[in-house]
């Protein structure tokens, strides 16, 4: 099966059932009744597939374990949920490896500024030993992690008032970001002017000029309408993000050895076809977006990362993750400080 933008939009209806617990008949008789939460619309792949993962595993375990959804933040915030998670009080949770670092600092280094030029580097980290030693770390912080991380997507810079096609284009540039170290890290690092101002204030603060630009996954761009306000896309890719299907420990050991089998295994699945499902809807997105007048351009990764390297960027970060987990990220990613 195949998930693009048209395809999403179309499951509006079908996806707002997740809206709601699922499958209540099962429920009450399933011999694990697992929560999960995640922070994504209901017509997002990752909850469409997320849906297909709950019906086969209800189906193979005879529905011994039911799994319902909840999705769009309506267990709480990510802060909260994750709370919820290592209490207990949510079996299942989908978090961004960047926001997990608040309990897992490692976690956050795949999202390091312009480490990876394209999904091929990515996934040889993530599926390999950089993953591998993330959820080392993960796991060492009472929550269990699934094999395979789903995918949010590369961010992207745009502006209302030029194309960032070099970093010299940085330079004083007004750019919103969210209240994260990383990203304030890079852009001051790149000679912009980081602003940390709440997402649901992104659209009048582009469009009162309080900032020239900000930086998103394409998905996010075409769905909180910033192409209104915001002329020029530039496909910096310069970070990478993705999420982490997260378990709480307890409830994952109270499955017997089968059942985890099973349900890591149709986990794991599904988010291998969510990737394929957000790679396809970001290329029908920008067509989409310039139809509707956005001028895409591509930077040079490499000289951001000069300038990164320059001021010091990699080699303060480097310090904060430590060697072993740097030497890991370069394996996938090529030589950084």
């Amino acid at each position: 099966m195949s998930i693009t933008r048209r395809t999403v939009l179309r499951s509006t209806a079908l996806a707002a059932s997740l809206a709601v617990p699922m499958h209540r008949a099962f429920a009450q008789k399933a011999e694990f009744n697992y929560k999960y939460a995640n922070n994504l619309p209901v017509t997002h792949p990752l909850n469409i597939r997320a849906k297909e993962m709950a019906d086969a595993i209800r189906a193979e375990t005879g529905g011994r374990v039911d799994i319902q959804i909840f999705p769009s933040n309506q267990l709480g915030s990510d802060t909260d949920v994750l709370s919820q998670l290592r209490s207990g009080g949510v079996e299942f949770f989908t978090l961004s490896g960047l926001i997990l670092s608040t309990l897992v600092p490692s976690a956050s280094i795949s999202g390091v500024g312009f480490a990876f030029n394209d999904y091929a580097s990515v996934w040889k980290a993530m599926d390999g030993e950089l993953g591998a030693h993330i959820r080392q770390q993960i796991a060492k912080a009472n929550i269990v992690p699934m094999e395979k991380i789903w995918d949010n997507g590369f961010r992207q810079i745009t502006s209302s008032s030029r194309a960032i096609a070099a970093p010299q284009d940085m330079k004083g540039f007004k750019i919103r970001v969210p209240v994260s170290p990383l990203w304030t890290s890079m852009f001051k690092a790149l000679d912009a002017a980081p602003t940390s101002i709440n997402f649901a204030e992104v659209y009048s603060a582009l469009q009162t000029k309080i900032v020239d630009g900000q930086e998103n996954p394409l998905a996010i761009i075409a769905t909180a309408k910033l192409y209104e306000v915001q002329k020029f896309c530039s496909l910096s890719n310069h970070m990478w993000d993705g999420f982490w299907f997260l378990a709480n420990r307890r409830a994952w050991d109270k499955l017997p050895a089968d059942l985890r089998t099973v349900v890591a295994r149709h986990i794991n699945a599904a988010g291998m076809k969510e990737r394929a499902d957000v790679a396809e809807l970001n290329a029908g997105l920008q067509k989409e977006l310039a139809a509707k007048g956005m001028a895409f351009n591509q930077p040079d990764a490499a000289a951001f990362r000069d300038q990164l390297r320059k001021a010091g960027f990699y080699s303060e970060w480097k310090a904060k993750y430590g060697d072993e987990a740097w030497a890991l990220l370069e394996r996938s990613a090529g030589k950084l400080a």
